[in-house]
């Protein structure tokens, strides 16, 4: 069957050029109708000429262009508002009735193992430098047809909007322009539901469409907003190991995530991250004539503000066909620093906003010990607390705006999965709120927890174990200790 253009009278509203594809599932349209209007699907009645829609077939309805369709329903804020309840505390509330009580955040519908997506969509949406440049994207989704960087960029768009008021969102529109891109993202069980995917590869393949349309700012010299806030680049030397003489070779390598590989030796994130950047490889040898062992070394040249890295927790196994999990805990801290992964020149660069840093952590020990008389612990906390308010030096460096000057970076962002294969079990999102609270974006379901809990996520279990995580800038308040000239303070720490 197929797609029309047709109308939408809605109360007073008619909604003109609506896109129907009845190749499509009704629940499809409905989605459509929902971001149009903020009608929940489940609360829409739509009728053409006495017939009414369901969720499941066209049947009922036949479709023309420039056909008149009414559409009855209530968004969530007209709802008659529900009798004041009893007064209930948050100790005998459970985690649905905490959520709304601390005015949670939205959550996403699981439409069939559309965990991936989910979880996937949330940790995207801590970047709100990518954000803003989404709204600045002016295309539209078009279900029947268009190009499908512009379909999910605008969807994405379309999604954090939806996401903003508050309400369980069902994706639909999200996942079906996620399905008509990739395809195998699509693929059916033998039940008839969707199969789970790779949310890594979810990860990417929707990094690589936002690439192409999510706009940069303009002082940027780069092509999109995320090569710009999420773009790494590295200098990379491969030379021979067998034939001295033979001239290395030289190139510039560029990432959107970091890769973290997991050994029998890797313990902690930052011994992973440092084994990525020097590697043996085996090619032919121009010099010798035959295949011969080289090592590739890389050395960071741009960090990006934001950085995701990759914990490679997955390798296929030829004789079951699948990507087992390394279940290896691997510890990863709060605070990330990519220091020693950088080039001598890049380390360089990073100094003078490290020193910065360095005079900002001793002031913040210093009052912490005699003004409070707790010393570091509370110095670290005063120090999470700065990152939430406003009125923070820059980040990056001035001729590269969305880099990082210091290459310290906070913990904002951790997606996991849980279960043996990366196409089975269960993924969720964690987010950071504000300080040392997050929230557990379990699909429609999120929840607070504490920033202890989220460090447990390391692995070692059948448990929930990091899969992705993203970094974000820390950041240094533009008013602190050292720069309140002429106070005891300052003086007392120039002359200790």
């Amino acid at each position: 069957m197929p797609s029309f253009k047709i109308k939408v009278k809605w109360g007073k509203e008619i909604f003109q050029d609506v896109e129907a594809d009845t190749d499509e599932e009704p629940l499809v349209f409905k989605a459509q109708l929902f971001a149009l209007t903020g009608v929940q699907p489940e609360r829409q009645k739509v009728m053409l000429k006495g017939a009414i829609l369901t969720d499941s077939s066209w049947d009922k309805v036949k479709l023309r262009d420039g056909a008149m369709v009414l559409m009855m329903g209530t968004k969530d804020e007209d709802m008659l508002v529900q009798p004041v309840e009893k007064t209930k505390f948050i100790e005998d509330m459970d985690e649905r009735e905490l959520s709304k009580a601390m005015d949670m955040p939205a959550g996403l519908q699981n439409l069939g193992n559309t965990c991936y997506m989910n979880a996937t969509v949330q940790c995207l949406k801590t970047v709100p430098e990518l954000r803003t440049a989404l709204t600045r994207f002016g295309g539209n989704v078009s279900l029947g047809g268009g190009q499908d960087a512009d379909n999910l960029t605008a969807a994405l768009r379309d999604l954090y909007t939806t996401m903003d008021k508050g309400n369980t969102v069902p994706p639909i529109i999200m996942l079906q322009v996620l399905h008509n891109a990739f395809p195998r993202f699509a693929e059916r069980g033998e039940g008839g539901g969707y199969q789970q995917q790779d949310a890594n590869e979810c990860w990417v393949e929707m990094l690589r469409l936002l690439q192409a349309k999510a706009p940069s700012t303009e002082s940027s010299t780069k092509a999109s907003a995320v090569e710009q806030f999420l773009g790494i680049e590295c200098s990379s030397e491969t030379k021979c190991a067998e034939a001295e003489g033979e001239e290395p070779s030289k190139s510039v390598e560029k990432f959107l995530q970091f890769s973290c590989y997991i050994d029998k030796d890797v313990k902690y994130l930052h011994t992973g991250l440092k084994n990525r950047l020097s590697e043996n490889i085996e090619k032919h040898s121009p010099s010798l004539g035959r295949d011969a062992q080289y090592i590739k070394s890389m050395a960071i040249t741009r960090l990006p503000g934001y950085i995701t890295i990759q914990m490679v927790r997955f390798h296929f196994k030829q004789k079951e066909a699948v990507n087992a999990k390394v279940l290896k805990d691997v510890k990863f801290p709060v605070m990330l620093d990519m220091f020693e992964m950088c080039s001598t020149e890049m380390q360089d660069r990073l100094r003078p906003a490290r020193t910065q840093f360095k005079e900002y952590e001793d002031w913040l020990v210093y009052q912490a010990s005699t003004v409070k008389g707790k010393g570091k612990t509370e110095a670290l906390r005063a120090e999470r607390e700065a990152q939430d308010g406003e009125g923070h030096e820059d980040w990056w460096f001035s001729e590269d705006v969305g880099s990082s000057n210091s290459g310290y970076y906070i913990l904002q962002a951790v997606l996991t999965h849980k279960g043996r294969s990366s196409n089975s079990g269960h993924y969720v999102g964690w987010v950071r709120q504000k300080g040392d609270t997050w929230l557990k974006c379990d699909d429609d379901e999120v929840s607070p927890i504490h920033e202890e809990d989220v460090l447990k996520l390391s692995g070692g279990g059948d448990w929930h174990t990091a899969y992705l995580l993203v970094y974000g800038p820390r950041k240094l308040p533009k008013v602190r200790g050292q720069k309140e000239a002429g106070s005891d303070v300052t003086e007392d720490m120039q002359t200790s």
